[in-house]
């Protein structure tokens, strides 16, 4: 997996490419804390090049939004979710967690 951090004004872009599963997860947890640890809380995860999310990615994405959400600083929004990713969310019953957006620049202009 190929994960990229691109830092804007309003939020920062996290681009993932390749499989998200139990073994390359902890690159994006460590990807993902760094910049909370550093107080960007704004996050949209670009998943257009994403073809695989196992639950074990899912846990990193959740924790990763509880922490953002905590004290209302931000959020963690998603954009490019392929469908069988988004069916595989709603079966789980986290469709409503996190907020998907069809393109970059809407997820963007969300903050």
């Amino acid at each position: 997996m190929e994960i990229t951090t691109t830092e804007y004004k309003r939020c920062d872009v996290v681009k993932t490419i390749g499989r998200i599963d139990s073994y390359t997860a902890p690159e994006l947890e460590e990807a993902l804390t760094g910049l909370t640890d550093r107080g960007r809380y704004k996050l949209v995860l670009d998943m257009t090049d994403v073809d695989f999310m196992s639950s074990k990615g899912w846990w990193v994405l959740i924790e990763t939004q509880k922490n953002c959400k905590r004290y209302n600083r931000g959020e963690l929004v998603l954009t490019g979710v392929q469908e069988r990713i988004r069916d595989s969310l709603n079966l789980v019953g986290m469709g409503s967690y996190f907020q998907i957006y069809d393109d970059l620049l809407s997820a963007v202009a969300n903050f």
